[in-house]
């Protein structure tokens, strides 16, 4: 029998929301004054990056011991007789770095990150104490709503890398953005 796998993006979406909540309350990183941007101030193909931050291992189980105690998060003993050879963060530290590293990122746009959902999603390599992650966002496509004329939505993959620049971690969101005070005139 072939087990079926589906993923709540409801709940995914939550998680994401405590998880920063939970890296913001440990540390902050400087980031330049941007003003947001509006859904007219996007196109398809524009990227934006972020700084990076390295990750260390009390911050993988401090993490691991809240959202995700499984041993190879938890104990570094454990993890070298894992599939993973070492200390690895939870793939859902990983999603809540990204998430930081958005808000803090140059991306900006207008009323908040809020996403309305992902159509993918994947974890390519595991994240390890010492890593540097940053991330990259280039814009697939943007949209007017149709039935909310002071939004729409724009389609931007995430790419999480580490300090080799190698994806860690993919994304393909859709993103709810304010459109401008002046094209609602």
């Amino acid at each position: 029998a072939h087990a079926t796998q589906f993923i709540d993006f409801e709940a995914l979406a939550v998680l994401i929301s405590i998880f920063v909540q939970f890296l913001t309350n440990q540390g902050t990183m400087e980031t330049g004054d941007m003003k947001e941007r509006y859904l007219e101030d996007f196109e398809a193909g524009q990227t934006f990056q972020s700084e990076r931050i390295r990750i260390d291992a009390d911050r993988i189980k401090s993490f691991a011991a809240e959202f995700d105690p499984q041993p190879f998060h938890l104990d570094e003993r454990a993890a070298t007789d894992s599939i993973f050879r070492g200390l690895v963060a939870s793939g859902w530290h990983t999603a809540a770095i990204t998430m930081k590293l958005l808000v803090e990122g140059d991306l900006k746009p207008a009323g908040g990150i809020v996403g309305a959902s992902f159509d993918e999603f994947r974890w390519l390599q595991p994240v390890r104490p010492g890593d540097e992650l940053r991330v990259e966002s280039e814009v697939l496509a943007v949209r007017a709503s149709k039935s909310r004329p002071d939004q729409g939505v724009i389609k931007v993959k995430t790419t999480t890398l580490n300090q080799n620049n190698e994806a860690v971690q993919v994304l393909v969101g859709n993103l709810i953005v304010l459109r401008s005070p002046a094209s609602k005139d």
